[in-house]
């Protein structure tokens, strides 16, 4: 009984595994088996090399082998974890079981999914080698053994007995991990290093996937291994050292970013990584209108047409209608001058609008842009854009006498021309996380989230909305113009049907919305997270191109139910999308015995 408030406080009901294992039994299961499905990549899964990625050699693991290698490993190491080895208590800081259970579903999945499409490929269970067998049984015990496995919270006191579905879930859950012992300088940003190094590895394996299935093996490991070792605390811990030590981290991981093309020998590899820098940066800009004064824009992809329509008019292009051709600074300042023109021009009569008001006239803009490009064809305009044909030919960029256009060996590689835009592209990302983080940061970002929040009360405190809002508009569309500048000299063409507002092929408005959504509206890392999923994703998977839009759809919906705050969430999102346990307002406690109140102010 609570003396002071009268309450009872209910004790949290103690969790209990899924399935009914000794524990001992539970974690000898799942190190068993995980053992087994490791021991299986090793022989032989199929009989043929007619599937991809030759599994067909004993003692070499290749394609799909792989990544039950890896996740096994994952497994194996979290569970030796409950036996208290010396040396292993750092990989669970936080949850447990709960990593180990992710994990092996990962596997399983993985190895499951392996199986069926080899069956399905060839023709039959019949098509497998005992190596497959041996896997996919391993991977089941594990699963098994997991959920045997006491879970690492106690149940909710308003929920001590949930249906099966919050058990599954329940199980899944785990602590946040304490505060880890300070470590010297050096040892912190070694762990850094290598964590953006780890990151930059499973990245490139991603990237480099070359056929379909072994990238959807991969998509299903990468998603139960990043969940099962942030349940286990490394990302929190790792979070911790990050914010301490932030300029090493932004230098950390633009020297990953920069070692990236050094990783690829196949020159389409390098492309998907430049497109993907060049839409995360429009995403960023986009972030500055969206996540930070909170204005929705659905006609944000006209601002990056704007830039590669005027650095592709001035480039020297032989369809160009000026017949002028600027060098290269010149060409990407004129696309962010005129996207910031546009951005004041079109938010001055309609920024003292809100909410849906504003993005119906935003979506009206985008969709007028394009039309408008279609129609400077010199028949129902001005022979300005060449219409529906575009401006193609836009000759490769030179930038201090070294051409994009033509391969370099830098440090005995080959650098293609995908890689020269790549990082070309890098440094026009590095210019604009420093802008948007120097924005964010200011007394101007800090009227954004102001204006974002309640833009009433933000008024009434003396912050002029209108002007701040169309600062921020304008902002945002410089920095898609500076882009698109880049984007129209990869591309080598621009034409008005890239720029629309949905669309299965990136980019559009909806992909870029969904993407600063997806990654966590806001912050820095989130909109670039999410720019490189979705266009990596579609470009994997082509052979479901047709489906894109339906899965784009029931991927948001999942999002919004599960992880509303995004994938990488500022703490005020968190705080308020999810339960935290504090009152919104104090309780009302009776005064002590004793204890005399006060009739009124000044008494």
């Amino acid at each position: 009984m609570d003396k002071t408030s009268g309450t009872t406080e209910v004790p949290a009901a103690q969790a209990t595994p899924i399935i009914p294992l000794p524990q001992a039994a539970a974690r000898a299961l799942t190190v068993a088996g995980s053992a087994l499905a490791l021991a299986g990549t090793f022989l032989a899964w199929t009989w043929t090399e007619e599937f991809p990625g030759n599994l067909t050699v004993t003692g070499y693991p290749g394609g799909l082998q792989v990544l039950t290698l890896f996740g096994s490993l994952l497994t194996l190491l979290f569970a030796l974890t409950g036996y208290g080895i010396r040396g292993l208590g750092w990989l669970t800081p936080g949850g447990k079981n709960s990593p180990v259970l992710l994990a092996a579903l990962g596997v399983f999945g993985t190895t499951g999914y392996a199986i069926g499409a080899i069956a399905q490929e060839l023709g039959g269970l019949v098509n497998l080698e005992p190596g497959a067998w041996v896997s996919g049984i391993g991977a089941l015990l594990a699963v098994i053994g997991a959920l045997g496995l006491p879970v690492d919270q106690p149940y909710d006191a308003a929920d001590p007995t949930p249906h099966l579905w919050g058990r599954i879930r329940h199980s899944l859950t785990a602590p946040d991990p304490g505060r880890a012992k300070d470590l010297p300088s050096w040892a912190e940003i070694l762990i850094i290093a290598a964590g953006f190094g780890t990151g930059l590895y499973v990245f490139s394996y991603g990237i480099g996937t070359e056929y379909s299935e072994q990238f959807i093996g991969f998509l299903i490991v990468a998603a139960f291994g990043f969940t099962a070792v942030n349940r286990a605390g490394l990302l929190k811990r790792l979070s911790a050292l990050t914010a301490k030590h932030r300029n090493v981290t932004l230098g950390a991981a633009f020297a990953a970013a920069i070692c990236f093309p050094f990783t690829q020998s196949n020159d389409q590899f390098a492309l998907i990584g430049a497109n993907i820098l060049i839409f995360a940066t429009v995403a960023l800009g986009l972030n500055v209108v969206v996540g930070l004064a909170g204005l929705l824009d659905l006609g944000y992809v006209a601002f990056l047409g704007v830039g590669a329509y005027a650095a592709a008019l001035v480039s020297g292009s032989p369809a160009s209608t000026l017949g002028v051709h600027f060098p290269f600074w010149a060409a990407v300042l004129t696309g962010a001058a005129a996207s910031l023109i546009f951005g004041v021009v079109i938010g001055a009569p309609t920024l003292r609008l809100r909410g849906d008001y504003l993005a119906i006239v935003t979506l009206g803009f985008g969709e007028i842009f394009r039309i408008t490009m279609n129609n400077l064809n010199g028949n129902s305009g001005p022979d300005v854009t060449n219409g529906s044909n575009g401006i193609p030919q836009i000759p490769d960029l030179e930038v201090f006498g070294f051409n994009l256009g033509v391969p370099h060996d830098v440090l005995g590689h080959e650098l293609t021309r995908s890689a020269n835009y790549y990082l070309l592209m890098l440094v026009f990302t590095a210019i604009v996380v420093t802008v948007f983080r120097r924005s964010a940061e200011s007394r101007i970002g800090r009227a954004w989230v102001a204006i974002r929040e309640d833009e009433t009360a933000a008024t009434a405190m003396g912050i002029n909305g209108f002007r701040l809002k169309l600062l921020a508009f304008a902002l945002g569309a410089s920095l898609a113009g500076l882009a698109g500048t880049v984007q129209a000299h990869v591309s080598y063409s621009v034409t008005p049907e890239q720029y629309q507002f949905a669309g299965s092929v990136p980019p559009n408005s909806a992909f870029l919305l969904a993407a600063v959504i997806l990654g966590g509206m806001g912050t820095i890392s989130g909109p670039l997270i999410g720019a490189a999923l979705l266009y990596l994703i579609p470009a994997k998977l082509q052979f479901m191109a047709e489906y894109q839009l339906l899965l784009f759809g029931i991927a948001l919906m999942l999002l919004m139910r599960f992880r509303p705050e995004g994938l990488v969430a500022d703490r005020r999102k968190q705080l308020e999308f999810h339960e935290t346990g504090q009152l919104d307002l104090p309780e009302d406690k009776p005064l002590p015995d004793g204890a005399t109140g006060v009739a009124k102010a000044g008494a």
